[in-house]
């Protein structure tokens, strides 16, 4: 449409420069006529050229609207193939996924089968072996005891009799092994659950002593130091290594500086830092002179451990104590005095009935070992007298033996003769017997 036009205007520029070349060359000026021409032409090429203009634009614009619907069409068409093909690729996928859950589920069922049949199969052999293993040591067990119930019968007799009455004895005091390993577990379950929620001081470490050890093991109010009035709170009793009569005492105070500690949490609740390390160091002060007042009053080796025990009843306290750099083994160096709180005092109280345990449990075998010592020698007095009897029984198989020799002699003398006259016999059988 576009190049129409401009052949239009180009013919129209062609016949006004034939109009120019063909004017009459002796005039002068321009012919009005000619201009009225060329105006008209000029009109006439404007009006068409915008006609033909708009008709462009609606044509052009017709094409597009025709070519957007196309594609509209196009598109809807390719999306309703995309969509029937993802359709049919769902589709195939779903039965992909069904075919291998059936797949799936039917090997599942084999596999639980299979084991299933495994499993009873594993068992039934199980059983019969238990059954063939138990079947072999009863009758094991009834071979044992029958030889050993004739032996044991035919030879110990009464000397059997005394080694039951000695092992008696040790089955007592192994009873009572049993009984001390018993209470040892009891223990052990009872301080695996402790949890004291008693008050402070010395009502709580009265009931960490009550919990841990028994009423004979500790003393209450104890005057463990010579020729003092002064009475410690809690003592234990423990054995002396060398003499077991003599008992050591273990000095145990329980102390509270509440006032001390108070004041420090409440400088550090305030985030006064000044007040609280002039509070931390009045509670060094203060532990120190409670650790120098037990060392004085209750300290006195070797009536009492070279060391005693300050009890704090507040692990927090406890816990500062410990945060105070070197505190704790100062303490420890200086005044021989060990700072526990309640979870170390009883872990330090286990420890100790464990130790008086073991030390029972040694005892009593000490006499178990007296006692099987004295089984031991009745057992050397019976290989002697089993050593007698094997000869007094050799000695009569020898004189057995002799008897038959003789018989088998008298034996051949009466095969040679059949009979003799009644004066004769005595005297031959004399001769055969001095022979």
């Amino acid at each position: 449409m576009n190049y129409a036009i401009l052949g239009l205007q180009a013919v129209i520029l062609a016949a006004v420069a034939l109009l120019y070349i063909t004017r009459p060359r002796g005039r002068s000026g321009t012919d009005p006529s000619l201009l009225r021409e060329l105006d008209r032409i000029r009109d006439d090429v404007r009006s068409y050229t915008a006609e033909h203009a708009a008709q462009g634009r609606q044509e052009a614009a017709a094409a597009a609207r025709q070519n957007r619907e196309e594609l509209a069409a196009s598109m809807n068409a390719m999306n309703r193939t995309l969509m029937g093909n993802m359709n049919d690729m769902a589709l195939q996928q779903k039965h992909l996924l069904d075919s291998f859950s059936e797949r799936l589920a039917e090997l599942t069922r084999v596999n639980e089968t299979k084991l299933e049949m495994m499993r009873s199969t594993v068992e039934e052999k199980l059983r019969h072996l238990q059954e063939d293993n138990n079947r072999k040591l009863e009758q094991m067990r009834a071979t044992v005891d029958e030889k050993l119930h004739a032996t044991l019968e035919q030879r110990l007799g009464e000397s059997f009799k005394l080694v039951s009455d000695r092992l008696e004895l040790v089955h007592q005091g192994l009873g009572e092994m049993k009984s001390l390993a018993s209470g040892v577990g009891d223990l052990r379950k009872v301080l695996t659950n402790v949890k004291t929620r008693g008050t402070l001081g010395e009502i709580q470490l009265g009931n960490l002593l009550e919990q841990t050890l028994t009423v004979e093991q500790y003393d209450r109010n104890a005057a463990t130091r010579r020729g003092s009035s002064e009475r410690v709170e809690f003592a234990v009793r423990i054995p002396d290594k060398h003499n077991p009569n003599q008992i050591i005492h273990l000095p145990i105070d329980s102390k509270f500086p509440i006032e001390d500690y108070q004041r420090l949490l409440d400088a550090l609740d305030a985030d006064d830092h000044l007040a609280a390390a002039e509070c931390s160091k009045q509670l060094d002060a203060r532990i120190k002179q409670e650790a120098k007042s037990i060392r004085d009053k209750y300290i006195d080796p070797p009536n009492t451990t070279d060391f005693g025990i300050m009890f704090l009843p507040v692990e927090g306290l406890f816990a500062e104590v410990l945060r105070r750099p070197g505190l704790w083994e100062q303490v420890q160096r200086e005044f021989r005095v060990v700072i526990a709180g309640p979870t170390t005092l009883t872990a330090l109280l286990n420890s100790l009935q464990m130790g008086f345990q073991t030390l029972a449990i040694q005892q009593r075998s000490s006499e178990v070992w007296q006692v099987l010592g004295a089984v031991k020698t009745e057992f050397g007095k019976f290989g002697d007298l089993l050593d007698k009897t094997q000869k007094k029984l050799q000695e009569a198989s020898n004189s057995i033996d002799a008897a038959a020799v003789r018989s088998r002699a008298i034996e051949r003398r009466l095969r040679k003769v059949q009979e003799l006259p009644a004066g004769e016999a005595p005297d031959l059988l004399l001769e055969a017997a001095s022979e």
